[in-house]
């Protein structure tokens, strides 16, 4: 028997937040903090500084701790300072084994 909380479940499981943070957010280890985050708490995806000065991110895993994630994003590395945090809720497209850091794009 099928049951739509079953479907809620599928459908919420198949998406990923793709997140760009401003601020002073490279050359301060923001990208190692991210990924070392990310990774305790068992969210997959990749990050990356953007030619614009902008850091970019797609986080895969459970809704609540990648808000909790980007929560600790507002906070950053010892030396960066964000200024703003943009996060779109879409499809999942690929499905990530772990968290790596990406080279500039």
């Amino acid at each position: 028997m099928f049951r739509a909380s079953n479907l809620v479940l599928r459908i919420f499981t198949m998406l990923q937040a793709h997140v760009y943070i401003s601020g002073f957010v490279q050359g301060v280890g923001f990208r190692a903090f991210v990924r070392s985050k990310a990774r305790k708490m068992g969210i997959t995806g990749w990050v990356r500084n953007l030619s614009d000065g902008r850091v970019e991110a797609i986080l895969q895993g459970d809704r609540k701790i990648i808000l909790h994630l980007v929560a600790l994003f507002k906070r950053g590395s010892f030396f960066s300072t964000t200024t703003d945090i943009v996060v779109d809720w879409e499809e999942q497209t690929e499905e990530f084994k772990e968290f790596t850091k990406l080279a500039t794009k």
